[in-house]
């Protein structure tokens, strides 16, 4: 039974908020060791993780999917499915190339230029996970916008394995490399490269808390994305709401994993009644209903608001992965919604249509992230580096201007370096 907190908004808070997932010292000193044998004995170790994880033994030249292996991916898709991917890409490249940023030049005035360069990086890595759920929607999710930025070289990780819809979903998402690597010793093995598999720029693409922590650890030796944890929908709805679509939309999310968040925010006690009625009904329905029931047990809730804005306030608060606004005028109020990594306006705008189809990332801040963290774009494989141009002239206006800028921070090299230009050399 979803538990239903009216008008206690700290209770409602304490029960759905996530911060400090990555708390757990066991997960930790797992992960902590996998990274140093990763790192010390590469390949040997990511084939002995393989083994000792995935039940599944690789020689280190098995570790690449093969032009082979491809072609019979293709072969045993479902030629229906592979339409739906292909249409889902184009959907995703539309949307990505929108968000591709231009390098500039500007003429301040004569003798001054100053600008941005945008390049993409050289290389990245996406982690896809495999398990009760291949997420086929990630490789597109994570590959196209890399494509889309210009990258060249785009390793996809995987656990080893791997069904057909994954592999052609990457070959269409113009994935260079596809390796039977899974886990945190995948993260690691793009992270420091090893004999088989290339040290790349950045690591994307979500996971369980070890490849979590993993991206974590990695960072620094490598970019990430983001570090995710368990998915979160938080609904916001009125009594025009259909108690049945938002009873489906809170299952969608707490299918994916018994520490997923599914919750509800309303003025009307009636609908949140009706839907706690529509959960039950549904819910038995759906293959994953154990997992289901172990997220509505522990992690779901229904707040009973006093108005809309207070209703809206607590999702800025708790700042979701999801947010969902299904209420009269939702398009007006979604304006309000600041604090959330993708926002879905109306009856008709549920959640999966932005996992597959719309466009827009599905890779999304967890946990309250929503706060300092964006949703995955094509500017996370891009970079920006400054330009800066001045001619004799302009320099001379500015130098004494820097040096005491400099001598101020008791830097002399750095006065020295534009006095030398325009006073001569100190030791002549």
């Amino acid at each position: 039974m979803i538990p239903i907190f009216d008008n206690d908004r700290a209770g409602f808070v304490k029960r759905v908020r996530r911060d400090g997932f990555l708390d757990d010292k066991k997960v930790y000193d797992v992960v902590s060791d996998i990274m140093m044998d990763i790192r010390k004995e590469k390949d040997a170790a990511l084939i002995r993780y393989t083994e000792k994880f995935d039940k599944v033994s690789l020689l280190p030249e098995e570790l690449l999917v093969t032009k082979e292996e491809i072609d019979m991916a293709y072969k045993q898709i479902d030629k229906d499915l592979l339409s739906v991917i292909q249409q889902a890409i184009l959907n995703v490249a539309s949307y990505s190339l929108k968000q591709k940023e231009k390098s500039f030049l500007w003429n301040k005035t004569e003798g001054i230029k100053i600008g941005q360069k945008v390049t993409p990086l050289r290389s990245v890595g996406i982690y896809i996970p495999g398990g009760t759920a291949p997420l086929i929607s990630s490789v597109i999710m994570n590959a196209v916008p890399a494509y889309c930025a210009g990258v060249k070289e785009i390793v996809m990780c995987t656990p080893p394995i791997i069904d057909a819809a994954r592999i052609v979903a990457a070959n269409e998402a113009h994935v260079t490399k596809i390796y039977k690597a899974g886990g945190a010793q995948a993260i690691f093995a793009m992270a420091f490269g090893t004999e088989t598999i290339p040290k790349v720029d950045k690591i994307t693409g979500p996971g369980n808390i070890y490849v979590a922590y993993a991206k974590k650890m990695a960072y620094g030796y490598c970019g990430i994305d983001m570090v995710a944890g368990p998915s979160e929908i938080m609904i916001i709805a009125d009594e025009t709401a259909d108690a049945g679509f938002i009873a489906a939309d809170m299952l969608s999310q707490a299918e994916h994993d018994k520490l997923s968040v599914s919750s509800l925010l309303t003025t009307s006690k009636q609908l949140a009644e009706k839907v706690i009625k529509q959960i039950s009904i549904q819910k038995d329905k759906l293959k994953r209903s154990d997992i289901i029931t172990e997220c509505i047990k522990n992690n779901s809730a229904i707040y009973i608001g006093k108005d809309i804005m207070e209703c809206i306030d607590i999702l800025n608060e708790c700042a979701p992965e999801h947010a969902e606004i299904v209420t009269k005028d939702a398009e007006f109020y979604s304006d309000f919604i600041t604090q959330a990594g993708a926002v879905f306006v109306g009856p008709y705008s549920p959640e999966p249509l932005g996992d597959y189809y719309a466009g827009p990332n599905h890779t999304l801040p967890t946990a309250g992230t929503a706060r300092f963290f964006s949703v995955l774009g094509v500017y996370d494989f891009m970079k920006k580096s400054s330009v800066i141009q001045y001619d004799r002239t302009e320099l001379e206006k500015a130098y004494k201007s820097i040096s005491l800028f400099a001598k101020c921070e008791e830097l002399d090299a750095h006065a020295n370096a534009v006095n030398i230009r325009f006073e001569g050399k100190k030791d002549e």
